[in-house]
Order: C-alpha cells, then structure tokens, then sequence
C-alpha cells in the first residue's frame, strides 16, 4: 500500500471571512475516497483523538481523514464562543471538505461529545454532501444533562470545563505578554485545582465567580438564561426530524449523556431514519471493562466488544457500507447493541426502548423497606434534616466532575451512614431481576421552605452487604405551600442491568449530590445571585394516598 499523505492546517475560510484549519490524512493512491469529518475544540492533534478515530487507521480503510479545530480554538481563526457558530461553521466545512482534492464528494462525521454534536448541528444544516453521522456520548437536550438535570446546574461539568478551555482563551489573550500569560494561567490552574477542596462551593452557582475572575465563555447555562433563544444553538431535541441521515450512535450507561444518547437514537427510529445503538458499561471518558468499583469481564471493552472486534472497527465497517465502497452501498436499517450489567453480557435487540419491559412498582414502606406491595393506610412519614453547606458528597454516577471524583459505581457505604439519606430495600431477591429501560421515582414530600431539591438513587447490594450505585436523577422543586406534601418525579434515566438472586434492590432518597449538581439553598432565590442558605426539614410519605415508588421496567423471563 502506497504511504499515507497529511497535510496539516490545511485552510477552509467560513462564510464570514473566517479562517479555520484542519489536518487532512489522504490514503495512498489516487482516489477518490470518501471523507471522514471531525470538528473538535480540544485541538485536532489531541490524544483523546484515538479513543474516537484513528485517523491513519481510517486511511487504511480507504477513507479521507479531516481533523478541524472549531472556531476560535488551536490553528483556527475567530472568537472561541461554545456552540454558537458550530451549525453555519460545519455547513460550510462539510462542503469544503467534500471538494478537497482525492474527496470522492460524499462525506460522513465521526465525533464524541462537542465533538459529537458539531455533527448534529451539521447534519441540522443540511449540507448536501453529508451523508451519515456517528456521534459518541452526546446529548440530546442540554436542558437534560449538559446545562442542567431536573432544573439543578450541572455544576460538576460546567466548572473544569469551562476552567479548562479558558487555556487555550487565555493564551490568545496574553499571547504578546508573556508576563501577563505567565500569571493568568497560573490563577486558572490554580482555580482548577482547586474545585475540589473548595472550588466547587463558590456561590452564586448560576453566576459561577470563577469565570468572572478569568473572562470564560462558559458552558452555558448563563447565557442559555440571559438568551433563551441562544439555547437552540446546541439543541437536538425537538429536531430530529429534519436530519434525513442514516446515524451510528455510542454511550455508556454512566456516561454523563446516556439518555441524550437514546434519546437521539429514539427520535431518529421514530422519524423512520436508520439508525444504529451500542451501549456499553462505560462512563463519558472510559471505554474499558473496569469502571468505577466494578470490573464487567473484558468482554465490555471497547477494544473487544464480545468477541466482535474493536469499536473502532464496527464504526468503519458501518461507514465503508453507508459511505464507502463496502459490498452493501445502502446503510444498514440499524440495530441496537445493549450491554446488560450484573450479568455482564452483551445482547442484540431490535428496538429501544425494549416493547417487553413493563414497569413495575416497588413501593417505600415504613421501617426502609421496600416492597411489590403497596402501604397500608397507615404509615407515618420519614423524615430528614437537609443542609446545603453539608450537602451528601457526590460518590459514583453516570458524571463527569474534576479528577477527584470517579465516575461509575461506586460504594455507597458512607453516603448511606448518613442521616440525611433515606434507604428503602428489598428482601433478598429469589430469583434474577432484570431492569431494562428508564426508571423513574414517584415521591409524595414536602419541604417547609419555599424550594428545595430531591435526588433519588437506584443500588445495587450484593450477597455481602455492599451496596452500589446503577442510575439516579434530581428534580428542584418549588414549595407551593411550604410542608404540605406533593407529588414529584424523579428521572433516574436509563439502564440495564440484572439484579441477581440474593442480591437486594435499594433505592436512596435525599436531597443534594454535590458538586455534581448544586446545592439547592431552600431559600427560593434565582440560581444567579443566591447565596444565602437555610436548613430545610424534608418528609417522604408512603401510605395508600401518597404511595411512594420507584417504577422500573422490568424484563420478563422469555
């Protein structure tokens, strides 16, 4: 085989005058090839870049490589603003692309996360030759796990996220001042260290005083409130329906954006477009068998897959049939790959959500039971005692905060101890429970201050005792009548996972999990300037008119 040619910072000028620039592989011969497009922030030599896409391994296969720095970021020109510019930016880029010297004018785009949705931004532009998309770990609605989950700030990602692209930001600020460089990216890392120890406590939340301290364009929760239109700048949700292309779409059941993901594949089944779902065990960073606390076989690595061979591998046999000169030139009318946890398998479906699962209530009973059976009549409430500066200390989940806390499940034996939480379990089970599909609590409480929130926790708990976490969610609530109870429910999103005999089902109920979502401070003021706090007195019911349940969808034996 003839040698790959890569020509970096090769330019493409944008519509606006812009100049953005891309490292571009070519196979060896003479073409033409079809393209394969990649528009990222962190830098287009990145080494997350291989978690994603090999490039050379691509040109191998025959395929054309783009790498591009979005605007604003390494080697391309213009203003770092998140998401804004991403849907005209890959228009443009996706044209020029297609007319690249050797590019055979069909174009497909492969990605995670930012980078995962600059390829539905353009696909929701609609350039002609964009012909397929595989976004990895990506959101559907930035209102449901990037911004913001049941109305709490995402704070756990908003913060080092924004810290850590302000480098880049700050490097072209002081780029003439070296002194004035030196020092300002050392208060940026120290900030950034510091999230941890204290960092993430900062208040207001909704204005986060780290990024006033360093001029950050952030996340965006701030803007997406200032600018509600804004918003739509990295919406998928409510668009699916203009995107006619087949998708190959990747999460991970502790991945921060596990439910965009099916959420995104969903939408795209039920606009009638192809679409293909794989579902690890993984977190946003971590496609291994090892996450968290618990080691699901090696079956569960990426590079595996159960005997199928590497990710990486599938995703180009996918575009060499939906874009390549494979055998099939048609895409495929897609399937779903399902990693079913407890059990530790991978199994082949058809749908999702799985039409087999029926959801089934497990009722919070008196004395932290949990049980098929619905309360009597009588049944007093359980109580707690919420205080935001002690808030229950983030300890696993589907996250992604700053290095010090680990994605996944984790031990819950400290967050458990706790006299803040509340846990309702089962007996030991006598046989396998399968949960497959979204789960969701039902909590009749109430609060006795004017908002406040509630996060509920699905666990697993072995033969031994040790309990571990498998989904939870939050909703923030105002307290129409502060103490009288009402109903709310909390989405815990998705999962799938056997519950084994002897093991027990255990449902936490609380108020905070911090810093992966800020406190709430029960006073009822806005997010953007409240920094005051009171303790809040909490009530969970669970008696025949206020029956407290978590619903889980439950996989019947064939």
């Amino acid at each position: 085989m003839a040698e790959i040619q890569v020509e970096f910072d090769v330019p493409a000028q944008m519509r606006d005058g812009t100049v953005l620039r891309a490292d571009v592989y070519r196979p060896g011969g003479t073409g033409p090839w079809p393209v394969l497009l990649s528009r990222l922030p962190y830098g287009k030599q990145t080494p997350m870049m291989g978690v994603v896409l090999d490039p050379l391994a691509a040109a191998r296969r025959g395929f054309m490589v783009v790498v591009q720095d979005t605007r604003g970021r390494f080697a391309s020109e213009g203003e770092w603003e998140p998401w804004t510019y991403e849907e005209s930016d890959g228009y443009d880029t996706v044209r020029w692309a297609a007319a690249l010297p050797g590019a055979s004018g069909s174009v497909g785009m492969i990605g995670a996360s930012y980078f995962g949705n600059t390829q539905w931004m353009a696909a929701l532009s609609k350039p002609p030759e964009l012909k397929a998309i595989a976004p990895m770990v990506t959101w559907s609605d930035p209102d449901d796990g990037l911004w913001t989950r049941g109305g709490a700030i995402e704070l756990g990602i908003t913060a080092p996220w924004t810290l850590m692209m302000g480098a880049d930001a700050l490097m072209r600020r002081h780029g003439t001042d070296p002194a004035a460089l030196v020092g300002s990216l050392g208060r940026l890392v120290q900030d950034l260290d510091g999230l941890a120890d204290g960092g993430y406590g900062e208040l207001p939340a909704g204005q986060f005083p780290a990024f006033a301290r360093h001029d950050l364009p952030e996340l965006g929760y701030e803007r997406s409130r200032r600018e509600p239109g804004w918003a739509t700048s990295c919406r998928v949700a409510g668009r699916h329906d203009e995107v006619d292309l087949p998708t190959f779409q990747v999460g991970g059941w502790y991945d921060i954006f596990a439910q965009g993901t099916l959420d995104n594949f969903a939408a795209m089944r039920s606009a009638g477009r192809s679409a293909t779902l794989i579902m690890g065990p993984w977190s946003h960073a971590n496609q291994q068998h090892a996450v968290g606390d618990v080691n699901f076989g090696f079956a569960a690595n990426s590079a595996f897959m159960g005997m199928r061979g590497r990710l990486h591998d599938l995703q180009l046999d996918w575009y060499q049939r939906t874009i390549g000169d494979g055998e099939a030139l048609e895409p495929d009318t897609g399937k779903v790959l399902l990693f079913v946890m407890g059990i530790n398998q991978w199994r082949e479906e058809t749908e999702w959500p799985l039409s087999r699962a029926v959801d089934t209530d497990f009722h919070l009973r008196a004395d932290g039971r949990l049980t098929p059976e619905p309360p009597p009549t009588a049944e007093q409430p359980d109580e707690f005692t919420y205080d935001p500066m002690n808030p229950v200390p983030t300890t696993g989940g589907a996250l992604l905060l700053s290095d010090e806390f680990r994605p996944g499940p984790l031990d819950q034996t400290a967050v458990e101890a706790r006299e803040d939480v509340l846990v309702f379990t089962t007996e030991p089970l006598t046989e396998d429970v399968e949960v497959t599909g979204r789960v969701r609590a039902v909590l009749f409480i109430a609060t006795d201050g004017p908002s406040t929130d509630w996060v509920a926790r699905l666990c697993d708990v072995d033969e031994t005792g040790v309990s571990r976490n498998v989904a939870d969610g939050i909703v923030r609530v105002r307290a129409s009548v502060p103490g009288e109870a009402a109903e709310h429910v909390v989405d815990l999103w998705s999962t799938s996972i056997v519950f084994r005999a002897g093991h027990r089902i255990r449902l936490q109920v609380t108020s905070s999990n911090f810093p992966r979502w800020d406190r709430n401070l029960n006073t009822g003021e806005p997010e953007e300037n409240a920094t005051t706090a009171r303790v809040a007195r909490q009530q969970v019911f669970h008696d025949s008119d206020r029956p407290s349940r978590i619903i889980l969808p439950v996989v019947l034996p064939a």
